[in-house]
């Protein structure tokens, strides 16, 4: 039962964290889901590393997880953001 709860949370706060950064994110439900995941875990590691690290579900665990998903999302656009700019070594643009 815990893993279902996993994954609807993680569902829930890759699609709020989406809604959130403006921009187009061409990724799918399982894309969101990942998103939502990687997002719990840079939120509850965050989360720990403030308070006491109490493992309950909580409101606050939701909005950590959504926040992380954001973290995380950002961090995403900024490393593709990098592929898509750098082209390859013997690539020129016609003027």
């Amino acid at each position: 039962m815990n893993v279902l709860v996993w994954l609807l949370v993680g569902l829930v706060a890759g699609f709020i964290a989406r809604a959130i950064v403006p921009g187009r994110d061409p990724m799918g439900w399982l894309g969101t889901l990942i998103l939502g995941l990687i997002g719990s875990v840079v939120g509850g590691f965050v989360g720990d590393l403030l308070t006491s690290g109490d493992q309950r579900f909580s409101p606050a665990g939701l909005i950590g997880s959504i926040i992380g998903a954001v973290i995380a999302l950002l961090v995403w656009r900024a490393i593709n953001r990098g592929r898509a700019s750098s082209g390859s070594p013997g690539y020129r643009r016609a003027a």
